[in-house]
């Protein structure tokens, strides 16, 4: 079995080549100054995360274009979330059964290979997500950051103005947001948190229309752009859409197994 075929470049199914060069342009640079003091600072950011704060559930395809340590990455994920941490990711292939399903709910995932005829059973799904694209987020910091919150349940701990019409919040996690006034309101533009820089450069309606996230670990570089189309929030879905049918006959892997495998390969 090739894990590494599995595990990765099924995984990455070419995308138009318009995308290639979307990792290519100028991330977003945080403001230097120490600013002033932001007014009403969590009237604020409820104001910026009122749409993602009433997403209970989520559904997108995500076109994914970037690096992961030395590997390219492109591919299309469907994507859906339940509340509180329920997350189903199935990456697309061109013909016949997907790439790979990615389930899981309470802490705890299946990732089903199909055309491998391989599962990985009970393992945490950041380290899944880890070890397939570089990204350890927990699936509802992943539906966070896909609908424009940043982080689960944002509570802001403190706001600044800055030079150059920018403002930041800080959250009581650490996580900051940077916002840019819109005519009379506040649009967030980027956010960092935890090893992570994120950009939002564009927006369908109240939620992000692209997300990129670059790594600011020295243990590996990780530049990944999702384009987010066919959003829809709110919508009834069955609790069994974040479950595997695994078949009988699929051989087990195991988390290292995968990681040895994967994009991460041979850095510490």
């Amino acid at each position: 079995m090739s894990l590494r075929r599995a595990a990765l470049h099924a995984l990455c199914v070419a995308l138009a080549s318009v995308l290639a060069t979307a990792c290519a342009a100028r991330g977003f640079t945080p403001p230097a100054d120490p600013g002033a003091p932001l007014p009403l600072f969590a009237d604020v950011l409820a104001s910026v995360t009122s749409a993602c704060s009433a997403v209970q559930t989520f559904t997108a395809e995500l076109s994914l274009v970037g690096r992961v340590g030395s590997e390219r990455v492109r591919g299309r994920v469907l994507a859906g979330f339940m509340r509180p941490d329920a997350m189903r990711l199935e990456g697309v292939a061109p013909l016949g059964a997907p790439a790979f399903v990615l389930a899981s709910s309470a802490g705890v995932s299946t990732l089903l290979l199909p055309r491998d005829n391989a599962v990985l059973r009970d393992s945490p799904p950041e380290q899944v997500l880890e070890a397939l694209t570089g990204v350890s987020l927990r699936p509802a910091d992943l539906q966070a950051v896909l609908t424009g919150c940043v982080t689960a349940n944002p509570r802001a701990s403190n706001g600044r103005l800055h030079a150059n019409g920018w403002a930041s919040i800080t959250t009581d996690t650490g996580a900051t947001l940077y916002l840019q006034r819109e005519s009379d309101t506040w649009r967030l533009r980027a956010a960092r948190r935890e090893q992570w820089l994120i950009d939002y450069s564009a927006w369908q309606g109240r939620f992000p229309a692209e997300v990129r996230l670059r790594s600011e670990s020295a243990r590996v570089a990780v530049d990944l752009s999702a384009m987010i189309s066919q959003l829809e929030a709110n919508i009834d879905i069955n609790s069994s859409a974040f479950s595997v049918v695994v078949p009988p006959s699929a051989a087990s892997i195991s988390l290292d197994e995968l990681r040895r495998s994967g994009p991460l390969r041979g850095q510490s």
